[in-house]
């Protein structure tokens, strides 16, 4: 658990905290401790019980769009300076969001907030890591944007990858998890730049190799893993899924183009094998 974590548990937890240790303190010094330590655990199943541990959806969709434009900041200042391209990219997201008035002004302050050196990124991602416990589709998600943003201007430096390894920590992302969404979306991107559209027939080879990236599957799998894949990575883009598990509204879009880009590969692999 790293010192934000940390310090925010013992916070939140401070009344049976200072309870615990003052019924143990007859005990002495181990006393307390071990009245403190009671203490916690007992106020956290309390809180846990009555309900006070639960993220509404709201509370978690504003954890997420905080967290996106942030870690975008984030990583976009990683080697130094923000280029051009990585700017287009967030204000290209912004408008796939159709965001305006104070929620584009919000994104764009968040994104200013993550390119400041004194960032911290715990700070922004603990809340987020609280409201997606056990919400894997979604956590995937957030990773898949910020993986765009490291990789938008065709060159994954180390110190993104630092920064991504931080955020994967920070979420509980294992790195088996990471290292399969980073594969998917490397495919993803390589079909985006070399001109492709969501479609990925009549690209060739390429467009094919590509295609069964964007599934994660290898050229050579057989026809039950494919359709396993295609069907696992549909449900866990599902728009109206991950909405009501926290992902913002604004989102939908984004969501239901990646369906539609995992159909697109799913299609082209089908017809590439009859």
């Amino acid at each position: 658990m790293n010192t934000y974590s940390f310090g925010a548990n013992m916070a939140r937890h401070r009344t049976g905290l200072v309870l615990g240790a003052l019924i143990g303190l007859t005990g002495g010094p181990s006393g307390m401790l071990f009245g403190a330590a009671i203490g916690y655990y007992l106020d956290k199943l309390i809180r846990s019980v009555a309900g006070a541990e639960n993220w509404t959806q709201a509370k978690a969709q504003t954890a997420f769009f905080d967290a996106t434009f942030c870690v975008m900041g984030k990583i976009a200042k990683a080697d130094g300076q923000v280029t051009a391209v990585e700017i287009q990219y967030a204000e290209a997201v912004m408008t796939r969001m159709q965001l305006s008035g104070v929620l584009r002004k919000r994104a764009i302050e968040c994104f200013s907030q993550g390119k400041e050196d004194a960032f911290d990124l715990g700070q922004v991602l603990e809340p987020l890591r609280r409201a997606l416990v056990n919400n894997a589709s979604v956590k995937q998600m957030f990773i898949e944007i910020q993986l765009q943003t490291a990789l938008v201007d065709g060159d994954f430096s180390a110190a993104e990858g630092r920064i991504l390894g931080e955020v994967c920590q920070l979420l509980g992302v294992t790195q088996q998890e990471f290292e399969a969404v980073a594969q998917r979306m490397k495919a993803e991107q390589s079909f985006h730049q070399g001109g492709g559209q969501g479609q990925f027939e009549g690209s060739g080879n390429a467009g094919l190799t590509q295609a069964y990236g964007v599934l994660g599957v290898n050229p050579d799998c057989d026809a039950k893993s494919l359709k396993m894949a295609y069907r696992k990575l549909m449900s866990q883009h599902h728009p109206d899924k991950l909405v009501a598990r926290g992902l913002p509204d604004e989102m939908m879009l984004i969501a239901k183009q990646k369906t539609q880009e995992i159909q697109a590969a799913y299609d082209a692999i089908k017809k590439s094998r009859t």
